[in-house]
């Protein structure tokens, strides 16, 4: 089988080195490829790159930058201001690097393709399917941000699709509640549970050691909760000061209008946190008591994430809209580490609540600052979590298992 990958044009056409979509795509790529079919990964070209690429059995096809997206990209801005219309945002329109994806389109039909997995961009399923008739178009999405546009022109758009696959059974009934004529399907993300391993050397004592450490990797964004965690880390210190927290992830906000439901009143809550810098204003939260214990440690490669899991002791993902997925959480199980995390979306598919880890209400910090301790003043339940934790991400999450149920759901295409 031949298949083809690609999400966003703003993203080089070789493997990624932090996490996101390119990271699902790149993961199921490889083990695609390493089970024996023809998979290439479309991306832009950087400079001084060659046009192809090939590593780990992957084909990396790079589409330079078109004169007509260099004129076009500045109205990217019409949504970072908040000027295109809500429902039809520019990104979300068939302008949005058209010459790029019309590339693209155009060499999948010369590669000769069987499928067509796309990410995200659902507005140009009619333009692959003009170029390659014959092709199974798979629509990968990452996120519930369907109906937040016009249903008219999503509907539209998604015609010809033959699979939308979500990364949560959250995900797919809420695409299945909006869009019940498609064909829908969970596949899960997952991690590299070889590499996100418990170490060997990892014993019980190591997990009782004095000093706590409370984990978050992630974006630094309002809708991630940090600022929920600031207020738990605060009430925590006071009662118990041997602990320390930290925050690994890129200062990267979402642009709120496009992106979140703002019926949401939690949504709601937290809009006025993107006016200006979160982290200036999570900076300001920090207690005196917590200054000396909270450390934002910025943008981490994928690949080193590893060591801040080992040296934690306990992760949190205190996100307060409906997540559809959650890596770090998966990875952080995959190492043995207790969560928590937040009841909404696609979380309590992943953690089973007083067994895998902890479950709150979103934007509650005295109910996080609660599971919080509860863990840290009981090593016994800690570790039991974190160890029934490790058994789930290895049984049901690792990569492997999900690069093979995707290769069954384009066979039943």
């Amino acid at each position: 089988m031949k298949i083809a990958f690609f999400d966003y044009p703003v993203t080089l056409a070789e493997p990624p080195k932090t996490g996101g979509i390119r990271l699902v795509s790149y993961a199921l790529a490889r083990r695609l490829a390493r089970a024996g079919h023809e998979v290439l990964f479309y991306g832009s070209k950087g400079h001084y790159q060659e046009l192809e690429y090939h590593e780990d059995g992957i084909t990396y096809r790079r589409i330079p930058e078109s004169w007509i997206d260099k004129i076009l990209e500045p109205l990217n801005f019409l949504d970072i201001w908040n000027i295109s219309h809500p429902q039809r945002p520019f990104y979300a329109s068939k302008l949005f690097y058209c010459e790029f994806y019309r590339q693209v389109a155009k060499d999948i039909q010369a590669q000769q393709c069987d499928v067509i997995h796309m990410n995200i961009v659902f507005q140009f399923v009619p333009l692959m399917r003009a170029y390659n008739p014959q092709a199974k178009i798979v629509l990968h999405i990452h996120s519930d941000f369907l109906p937040l546009f016009d249903p008219v022109m999503v509907k539209q758009h998604l015609k010809s699709v033959n699979l939308v696959i979500g990364c949560s059974d959250y995900l797919k009934n809420q695409v299945r509640k909006y869009l019940p004529h498609l064909n829908s399907q969970t596949l899960y993300n997952g991690a590299d549970t070889r590499h996100f391993a418990v170490p060997n050397h990892h014993n019980q004592e190591d997990k009782k050691k004095d000093i706590k450490q409370i984990l978050f990797v992630g974006r630094i964004s309002p809708e991630k909760g940090i600022h929920v965690l600031i207020d738990a880390f605060n009430k925590v210190v006071s009662r118990y000061p041997q602990v320390q927290l930290k925050l690994v992830g890129s200062e990267t906000a979402l642009v709120p209008w496009y992106t979140l439901d703002r019926e949401d009143p939690q949504i709601q809550n937290i809009l006025p946190y993107y006016q200006g810098s979160y982290r200036e204003q999570l900076q300001e939260r920090i207690d005196s008591t917590a200054a000396n214990s909270v450390f934002f440690l910025g943008k981490v490669p994928h690949f080193e994430l590893f060591e801040y899991y080992q040296q934690a002791d306990i992760f949190i993902f205190p996100s307060v809209w409906n997540e559809a997925f959650g890596m770090p959480i998966i990875e952080a199980m995959s190492m043995g580490l207790p969560v928590i995390a937040t009841r909404g979306g696609a979380f309590p598919e992943l953690i089973e609540d007083e067994k895998t880890g902890l479950l709150v209400e979103r934007g509650n910090a005295d109910a996080l600052a609660d599971a919080i301790l509860r863990l840290l003043l009981d090593d016994n339940l800690r570790i039991a979590m974190g160890e029934l934790g490790n058994h789930q991400a290895v049984e049901k999450f690792d990569w492997d298992h999900q690069a093979q149920k995707l290769l069954h759901q384009y066979q039943a295409i």
